[in-house]
This record gives structure tokens, C-alpha cells and sequence, in this order.
């Protein structure tokens, strides 16, 4: 194979990689949600607000320091971003990259890797931005006193919390996904492998086992129960 023609092969092929996966994540988070860590934590925030909502009054303190607490790591994530973007804007004019790895071009490919890059990290900003916009909405509509016979409302607050963490994790997704673009700059064959490997890492991340699925179906039997005793 031809040195330039490395670019036009491996690079495809990772991004396809990358995609493949996170379209089968997709379609398994719509129709298998307990099989994934988002779907487990979707019903997970669920029985929070549930649980949270039914005494503002007691509960409020301790769920607005949680969602503040989750504001505060989006914040950084999404100062991280948009000084990672900066900076590699600020750095478009000097060509450091080097010879490192076969199949490494420089003169073609400069301006694509940094651009890949530069985007990555402002999907993350905004989506941390996002994130940060739906839980300060959360953080006052938790606190509202949810009376008898308004579970609408409730999944309304769970929904709007359930957006936050989705941007969230999207905009961490983000993050994940530059690590191949910035081993872009040593080559495209850094880029192939990170990416399968990222793939691959993310699959141990993203599903949960058989025991996890039992003991959070257990809990939530548990804790149902135990609110028909109390009630």
C-alpha cells in the first residue's frame, strides 16, 4: 500500500468503526435500555425524583446540592473544551507535526485533523453548555411540591433531568472521540487502532452484565415495597 493512500483508507475505516458502534448503542438504548449504563441511569434518576418529590420540603436541600454538584462537572468539562478548541486554533498557523509514523502527511492533512479536532471539542462545549441549562431547570422545578396525584409532573422533572445527563454524556462522549483525531497528528495508523481500541473500551463502559440488571431490578422491587408499607 502507498503512502498516500493510508489516509483515504485507515482514517474512513476508524470513523466507520466509531460509527458502527455508536449506532448499535443507539438502537439498543431505544429498545434494550437496562442492557446499557445510560438506560440503568435513566431509570435510576427516575426513582430519585420520585423519591426526592414526594417531601420537597425535607428532600430539597439534599437534590439541589446533587444537581449542583453535576453543574460543577459540566462546567469544567465545558471550560476544558472550549480552551482545548482555542488553543488548537490558536496553533493552526504552525505546522509541529512531524514524521513520527509511517504514512504520516503532513501537507495534506494538517488543516483536516486540526479542524476534526477543533469541532470535537465544540460539540463537547455545547453540549455541556446543555447539560448545565437543564439542570439549573431541574434544580427549581425539584424543589416544587409535588402533590397527590401529579406523577405527570414528576416524569416532566425526571425527563428534564434525564436531558441534562444525556447532554452530559454526550458532550464526555465527545472527549472520547478526539482521542483518535488527536493521534491523528502522529499518522493515520495511530488513529485505525485507538479507534478500534476506543471502540472497544467503550462497549465494557457502556453495557452492564447480568448481575447489574438483577440488583437494580431487586432495588427498585425493594423500594416500592417499602413505600406501599409506608403508605
Amino acid at each position: 500500500m502507498q503512502v498516500q493512500d493510508l489516509d483515504w483508507i485507515l482514517v474512513p475505516l476508524g470513523v466507520l468503526v466509531l460509527g458502527i458502534y455508536h449506532v448499535w448503542l443507539l438502537y439498543t438504548l431505544i429498545h434494550y435500555p437496562s442492557r446499557t449504563v445510560i438506560g440503568l441511569n435513566a431509570q435510576t434518576r427516575y426513582q430519585w425524583a420520585l423519591y426526592l418529590m414526594n417531601d420537597p420540603l425535607k428532600n430539597g436541600i439534599l437534590a439541589v446540592q446533587t444537581i449542583r454538584n453535576n453543574m460543577m462537572a459540566s462546567t469544567l468539562l465545558a471550560t476544558t473544551a472550549i480552551t482545548l478548541s482555542s488553543l488548537i486554533g490558536v496553533f493552526a498557523s504552525n505546522d509541529l507535526e512531524t514524521q513520527l509514523v509511517y504514512g504520516n502527511r503532513t501537507s495534506i492533512t494538517a488543516s483536516i485533523k486540526r479542524l476534526s479536532m477543533s469541532l470535537c471539542f465544540l460539540v463537547a462545549f455545547l453540549c455541556n453548555m446543555q447539560s448545565i441549562r437543564y439542570y439549573a431547570q431541574a434544580s427549581f422545578l425539584i424543589t416544587t411540591p409535588a402533590l397527590k396525584g401529579k406523577k405527570d409532573f414528576i416524569e416532566y422533572v425526571a425527563k428534564t433531568l434525564d436531558r441534562g445527563s444525556y447532554a452530559w454524556s454526550l458532550g464526555l462522549r465527545s472527549f472520547y472521540l478526539s482521542i483518535p483525531l488527536v493521534l491523528w497528528i502522529y499518522g493515520p495508523i495511530p488513529m485505525f487502532v485507538c479507534s478500534c481500541l476506543t471502540s472497544l473500551t467503550l462497549y465494557f463502559l457502556d453495557t452492564t452484565t447480568q448481575i447489574t440488571q438483577d440488583l437494580h431490578i431487586k432495588s427498585f422491587k425493594r423500594r416500592e415495597s417499602e413505600d406501599v408499607e409506608a403508605a
